[in-house]
């Protein structure tokens, strides 16, 4: 089963840049990470919150989208050889406080998801 695994979390200030990184693994001699499309998604503090998906990239990384929230401050990429996905958080704002959680997904064999990683932006 693919398990993925995600870092890079952390306080800081507005402003400011972080870069998250999903660690996949569990994968067998029948599939690999570039057979997965990814995404990014968080959870905001907070009653109520749901999920929000704030970017995805398709399997061999020349595709990306990202919600308006984060365009032009979010960079989305994947390295397909060391099954990893990254964002790149630039220009952080308060909002952008929550969980981020990656997510893989494979049309056949379903969706998996990472635990998370906290990010918090306050000065």
């Amino acid at each position: 089963e693919v398990q993925l695994v995600e870092s890079g979390g952390g306080l800081v200030q507005p402003g400011g840049s972080l870069r998250l990184s999903c660690k996949a693994s569990g994968f067998t001699s029948l599939s690999s990470f570039g057979d997965y499309a990814m995404a990014w998604v968080r959870q905001a503090p907070g009653p109520g919150k749901g999920l929000d998906w704030i970017s995805s990239i398709n399997n061999d990384g020349d595709r990306t989208s990202y919600a308006d929230s984060v365009k032009g401050r979010f960079t989305i990429s994947r390295d397909n050889a060391s099954d990893t996905m990254y964002m790149q958080m630039d220009n952080l704002r308060p909002e952008d406080t929550a969980v981020y959680r990656c997510q893989a997904t494979n049309t056949w064999v379903g969706t998996y998801w990472g635990q998370g990683t906290q990010v918090t932006v306050s000065s």
